[in-house]
């Protein structure tokens, strides 16, 4: 009978600089790979909720594992921390009803400790954003399936920086085996908007995960946040992936979150007043001035355009000056309520795209949604003074 074999490698450091293009080749049919110590920029996409560098090992599947037989028991290569170890193949991969709420709560306390909403929701929404609903087979058609943990799309100019989230979480998927990558992106996401202040949202778990970098989406399915025509290229994007204009502007509304680095994405101020002193690392050039709370201040920043300090990308100007966007962009910056509605309906939508549920029709971990439901706290942000310690260390 297969096992699963986790093993403890070592790699060579690759180049600090890479082209943002390239897609990553596998040296040898029958070698698992693993991401060395890295330094990547932040990317120029949509969804650039922006990330501090790090560095991490990361999964790498077995290249002998043929796609065929994603269903069977078959062997695995993992990292782990305690050098070499088998265990059974599960026989299915559905995840763990019991370890997702556990890995939930690891979740959390990893969102008090290191600020890193933006880019875990960042990570999620990339896994599952490369989609193509004019593909029927999985998994060429994409969507949240796991593969965002191979080199080969980490690499993808849209995702640099997101090695740093796979970093976060690796030890809680190493703690909770359990549960697949690809449930684990979903759920770390989904978390954060929650912990943020945000609307509890809609999930379902039980996702496949892809089972080697082959199966890994072309390079180009991810929006960019600054083409020449910002509301044609959201629609083609997003339309590819079965959403609406409300939905489209429903999830921009996510860059309530985060900060944007000039010397990782080419967009924002170093600094400002807002992100001077953190929380987390400071810098960076935030949409909103309370960067880790979850409300409609973004579209309320963006219509109003009075404060120098806070960002505003072509796209995120696309919702207020298209027709069709604004009457949403209008409703959400009035009606907070509206938005926290819309907004989880998108995102759990988003969260399904392309997946393989095992069983069919997903797994649900609340009961009742509202439950155990603590009030949010917002984080103390930069007013000219340090009000977070320094040590803390940032990945939005």
């Amino acid at each position: 009978m297969a096992e699963r074999v986790f093993l403890t490698l070592s790699s060579p450091p690759l180049p600090s600089q890479h082209t943002p293009t390239a897609m990553a080749l596998f040296s040898g049919a029958a070698s698992a790979r693993i991401i060395p110590s890295v330094s990547l920029s932040s990317s120029r996409s949509f969804f650039s909720l922006s990330s501090s560098s790090s560095s991490l090992q990361c999964l790498r599947s077995s290249p002998r594992i043929s796609h065929l037989f994603l269903n069977q028991r078959r062997a695995e290569v993992r990292v782990s921390s305690g050098g070499y170890g088998t265990v059974s193949a599960p026989k299915s991969f559905a995840s763990d009803p019991d370890q997702l709420k556990s890995a939930r709560e690891d979740i959390k306390e990893l969102l008090r400790s290191k600020f890193c909403h933006p880019i875990l929701i960042r990570l999620g929404w990339h896994d599952a954003g490369t989609y193509n609903k004019n593909i029927e087979e999985w998994p060429q058609r994409g969507g949240a399936n796991g593969s965002l943990r191979f080199e080969i799309e980490l690499k993808h100019a849209a995702n640099a920086g997101l090695v740093n989230a796979l970093k976060l979480l690796q030890p809680i998927k190493d703690k909770y085996s359990g549960v697949t990558y690809a449930d684990l992106f979903q759920l770390a996401g989904a978390t954060a908007v929650e912990e943020a202040g945000g609307p509890k949202l809609p999930m379902k778990y039980g996702r496949v995960d892809v089972s080697g970098p082959e199966q890994c989406p072309e390079e180009g399915r991810l929006p960019d946040a600054g083409p020449p025509s910002p509301a044609d290229h959201l629609r083609q994007v997003f339309y590819r992936m079965g959403l609406n204009d409300k939905e489209i502007v429903a999830l921009s509304g996510a860059h309530t979150l985060g900060r944007a680095r000039p010397d990782r994405s080419g967009w924002g101020k170093p600094e400002t007043k807002y992100t001077k002193d953190g929380p987390g690392a400071p810098g960076g050039q935030s949409w909103t001035v309370q960067w880790l709370k979850f409300d409609n201040s973004y579209f309320k920043d963006i219509k109003e355009k009075k404060d120098e300090d806070l960002l505003i990308l072509p796209t995120d100007a696309a919702l207020f000056e298209d027709p069709s966007f604004k009457v949403y962009a209008e409703k959400y910056a009035e009606d907070q309520e509206t938005f926290f509605k819309d907004y989880a309906e998108a995102h759990a939508k988003l969260s399904n795209l392309g997946a393989k549920f095992d069983p069919p029709e997903g797994i649900v971990i609340d009961e009742s949604p509202n439950a155990g439901a603590e009030k949010f706290v917002a984080a103390k942000y930069s007013t000219g003074k340090v009000l977070i310690s320094a040590h803390i260390k940032s990945y939005d």
